[in-house]
């Protein structure tokens, strides 16, 4: 490694980002929006229809089919006031998305509560249509950690899934800075086109770009695609607080992927992998790591699978990706699961030496952000030169924004 990121200041990581920069609505049409080249240091500027023509031959793109769920909730308490509850993550009787989607009659959810001072007991209900019948939430709060609330949901009627309950009850959790309800058009828009597997809390907002016309002719290109899944958490948002990357607690997201995927990737070799989007690449690479840590200590099967923060800044791993890729096609067989589920801390900064992912496409982001330290991982000091040539050529910026193909 030729730094070490835990020694890095987030304050050299930063920008002067005008707010009237910050893309407040989507573009009428997805694939309208301008994209930026950046191929081998030189700097193009395209519109996102043409990208096809600008991936390299025989790529294989990356894409995360993760959906968001309408996790924002406005209940009332009995007095009529009125309290946000914002689901994060699912605690009991399920801790994974997937089945917690599908829970039946009650759950408890770790949420953040606005107008939190004012609920000072007792249960708050929300009253919502679900699929063509009157339906009743109840929230009661259980205890409070860490500015988290603990929250026990229960419904009528009980056999509809807390998916359903969330689609009839809830509200598109649109980025804090866009400062705004969500409106139709975001129930259509903050979703990418591909969205499928539920239980992101924001969108994976490179996908947000593509048009099924865009898809269309990357595949009449012969361009190889993919899907991975990571739901994306609120954390995503977390600013940097510390001086020293040291002291910042990497958020924790979950993954899954098939065997197929990763067969999909050990064969291919006809040009390079590019992930869409920040959470693809953070998967790719995640999966990388998971593969290491088998083959290092098999004993790390026996527990859930995760790769820590700073797992890849350890002294080194030069096991090639390929044996990665095949340990977890070992572990999977091994105990008989059809998708690999993990979790993910993996920070990506500069420092980090990439073992799959070779390109990116990706927004623009804010100042001293993990996702900006990422993009300067990837492309090293130019990711300056990138971002004044987006502002200074009136690009768009952050979840609505405009978009970047990096090939360094």
């Amino acid at each position: 490694m030729n730094a070490n990121p835990r020694l890095l200041s987030i304050h050299d990581f930063t920008y002067q980002l005008p707010p009237e920069r910050i893309a407040p609505e989507p573009l009428p049409q997805r694939d309208q929006s301008r994209l930026l080249v950046y191929r081998e240091g030189e700097l193009t500027d395209r519109r996102f229809y043409e990208l096809p023509t600008e991936v390299p031959t025989g790529s294989l793109l990356v894409f995360n089919d993760t959906k968001v769920v309408r996790a924002r909730l406005f209940a009332h308490k009995p007095t009529g006031g009125i309290i946000e509850l914002f689901c994060l993550e699912p605690v009991a009787p399920h801790r994974a998305i997937e089945p917690a989607m599908q829970q039946t009659g009650s759950c408890v959810w770790k949420c953040l509560v606005g107008n939190g001072k004012r609920w000072k007991s007792g249960p708050v209900l929300l009253e919502f249509m679900a699929q063509g019948q009157p339906a009743t939430l109840t929230a009661e709060r259980q205890e409070v950690a860490d500015g988290y609330s603990l929250i026990r949901f229960s419904w009528e009627p009980a056999e509809l899934p807390f998916a359903e309950v969330l689609r009839g009850a809830g509200h598109l959790p649109l980025p804090p800075y866009l400062n705004r309800p969500d409106t139709d058009v975001d129930a259509v828009r903050y979703q990418t086109v591909y969205a499928a597997q539920e239980g992101a809390v924001a969108a994976p907002t490179a996908g947000l770009h593509f048009s099924e016309t865009v898809l269309q002719e990357l595949q009449a290109r012969g361009i190889e695609t993919a899907h991975v899944t990571l739901h994306v958490g609120a954390g995503t948002f977390q600013p940097v607080k510390a001086d020293r990357m040291a002291e910042h607690p990497m958020h924790a997201e979950p993954i899954s992927v098939t065997p197929a995927f990763l067969r999909q990737l050990l064969m291919h070799s006809k040009g390079p992998v590019l992930a869409v989007g920040t959470t693809s690449l953070r998967t790719l690479e995640s999966l990388y790591w998971l593969g290491v840590q088998l083959l290092q200590d098999p004993s790390s099967a026996d527990a859930p699978l995760h790769v820590s923060q700073w797992q890849p800044y350890e002294p080194g791993s030069e096991i090639p990706a390929a044996e990665a890729l095949q340990a977890l096609l070992h572990y999977l067989k091994k105990t008989g699961a059809d998708v690999l589920h993990a979790t993910t801390q993996l920070l990506i900064a500069p420092g980090y030496r990439f073992r799959l992912a070779q390109g990116l496409i990706t927004n623009f982001h804010q100042p001293e952000s993990t996702l900006l330290l990422l993009v300067a991982a990837l492309v090293g000091p130019q990711w300056r030169q990138l971002y004044e040539h987006a502002l200074s050529n009136d690009y768009r910026f952050l979840s609505y924004g405009d978009s970047s193909l990096l090939l360094p």
